[in-house]
């Protein structure tokens, strides 16, 4: 899922009234329900194959030991679904939240070496859902302070506090917007959301090919898959650290207004810090760039998708960029 756009519809084809994919839920929030990866079906018997959670078992705890040979500390985070955190709000639909594929396979996790390397946002979020919006009611992405609360937890487990002034120097104002979900429906459905943005001393130092092609049409927040960025903090505030953060739209390679981003949240944050997207982990990259922190963050829905084996980032950037050009 990418984010979605103010008020807009994709490629002027009229959005249906209803859509199979989307659940309407408690006060029009909406739920990914379908799509490629058949996200309802994932709560249900016998969802989530045990061979596949068995997998990520031991490519978690092979990323643990490959990163420690490095020398670098590695941390998983899964950025759960709104189903997992508000089934309260999901109105008649049927799905057992216990079966949420990341409390499955956090389950599956507990007694393995992995396990302290495992942040959990499930729990925080659950406790926060009824105080504060956490995720756009017409996106599945998280609001700002959906962002923080997980920027938070992140930092919290690499052992260090968390910036406690980035709310003081928020910019921007609330704005209309339609999300990814929101988008799909007949009339648009839209929200009212604040501004995901901040001052901040972080600056981006590259971007490869994809990243600044996309650019050059005016629309770099479109680069996904294959986009490569690098943002340095030369301010007295920040970790002296390197991180690397492999990610999918949670991650993001730069700031987004209305949904936003850990990529600027932890450019703040550290010194350094190398975002690729992809939830595969690029090995030979880590071997040169020598990182202190290595975190990876995918999608809950995208857990039934097993992640690369001898993955490259400038080659499915290069793909990337082919099919880009048709």
């Amino acid at each position: 899922m990418t984010e979605g756009f103010p008020n807009a519809c994709p490629s002027g084809v009229p959005a249906p009234e209803q859509h199979p994919d989307v659940h309407v839920g408690r006060d029009g929030t909406l739920f990914l329900t379908g799509g490629t990866n058949s996200v309802l079906r994932q709560y249900r018997d016998p969802g989530l194959p045990r061979a596949t959670l068995w997998r990520w078992r031991r490519i978690l705890e092979a990323r643990v030991r490959r990163c420690a040979g490095l020398g670098t500390r590695y941390a998983h985070v899964v950025a759960p679904e709104k189903l997992t955190i508000d089934p309260q709000a999901c109105e008649a639909l049927a799905l057992d939240p216990a079966r949420a594929p990341v409390l499955r396979l956090e389950r599956w996790l507990r007694l393995s070496p992995a396990r302290r390397h495992w942040i959990d946002l499930v729990r925080p979020f659950r406790a926060r859902v009824a105080e504060v919006p956490l995720y756009c009611r017409t996106d599945s992405h998280w609001t700002f302070a959906g962002y923080l609360l997980a920027y938070g937890e992140i930092c919290r487990h690499l052992g260090l506090a968390p910036r406690q002034d980035i709310l003081q120097r928020r910019i921007g104002s609330p704005a209309p917007y339609a999300g990814d979900l929101g988008l799909k429906f007949d009339p648009i459905r839209s929200e009212t959301v604040d501004s995901c943005l901040f001052e901040t001393a972080a600056r981006r130092i590259h971007a490869n090919s994809l990243v600044t092609a996309f650019e050059a049409e005016g629309r770099g927040q479109a680069a996904h898959i294959g986009a490569h960025v690098i943002y340095r903090n030369d301010s007295s505030e920040a970790d002296p650290r390197r991180l690397v953060l492999f990610a999918d739209s949670y991650g993001h390679h730069t700031s987004t207004p209305h949904t936003g981003s850990l990529t600027p949240l932890l450019a703040d944050t550290f010194r350094e810090v190398h975002v690729l997207w992809s939830t595969s982990i690029d090995w030979g990259y880590l071997a040169r760039v020598k990182p202190d922190f290595v975190v990876s963050e995918i999608a809950e829905r995208f857990m039934i998708e097993l992640p690369q084996t001898g993955f490259n980032i400038e080659k499915l950037a290069d793909l990337a960029l082919a099919r880009k050009a048709g």
